[in-house]
């Protein structure tokens, strides 16, 4: 049987990244005369990249922007976090001692993220764990993003792994939304940045830490066979 593959979402998932998040977002809403808003927030802002960011954001102030600002503020956007994206942002609590446990074990791991690729593999960098993963794949990495199904089947095949054989970790609607159009099995953690309760995204197993998380896996993975050749 050919090794199985996990595939992690970053933010609210693998890594609690909210405070750089939401920090570089109020230092871009501060500049066009919007007010911050709490970290708190984060649930119901984040999971959808940047740019969906910064707009709902700036809908959070009563304000909308037009589309040649927008791409002005993504590109600062971008930059100013690219200097900032470690500043608070950490593995939750396990995730790497379950990481390395997982690619000990002989599984294929990577990341599929509506983060640019440069920003994700800049933050793995920073937390020293770039030689877990053999995919990290970004919304740029290909012409699709999730919760388009074909992001999560090409970071799949980027990191050498059978779609037939692989297992959707992540936090959010679009994570399981994104699992679901491919066929392909999920699971759930419940401290992400969702304003949906975990429990009612539809993924095959919930957890509430990475120490539970080998087990969900074996439980999926009884039921998934290799692509015929």
């Amino acid at each position: 049987m050919p090794p199985l593959t996990l595939v992690f979402d970053l933010d609210g998932t693998l890594a609690d990244t909210a405070g750089d998040l939401m920090g570089t977002l109020n230092v871009v809403l501060a500049r066009e005369g919007s007010k911050p808003l709490p970290v708190e927030k984060a649930s119901s802002l984040l999971g959808a990249g940047a740019r969906a960011l910064l707009e709902r954001g700036f809908a959070a102030d009563g304000r909308s922007v037009d589309p040649v600002r927008m791409d002005a503020l993504y590109r600062d956007f971008l930059d100013h976090y690219a200097e900032h994206l470690a500043d608070e942002s950490r593995f939750f609590d396990g995730a790497e001692a379950a990481l390395r446990r997982l690619k000990g074990s002989g599984y294929i791991l990577a990341i599929c993220t509506n983060k640019v690729t440069w920003h994700a593999e800049k933050l793995i960098e920073a937390f020293g764990a770039t030689e877990l993963f053999s995919a990290i794949c970004g919304r740029d990495a290909f012409p699709y993003f999730k919760p388009d199904a074909r992001h999560l089947t090409l970071t799949i095949e980027a990191a050498k792994g059978d779609p037939a054989r692989a297992i959707m970790i992540g936090d959010s609607h679009t994570d399981i939304e994104t699992a679901r159009r491919a066929g392909i099995p999920s699971i759930c953690v419940d401290f992400g940045y969702t304003d949906i309760p975990a429990t009612d995204l539809g993924a095959n197993r919930v957890i509430s830490h990475f120490d539970e998380l080998d087990g969900a896996i074996e439980a999926l993975a009884a039921d998934l066979r290799p692509t015929p050749a």
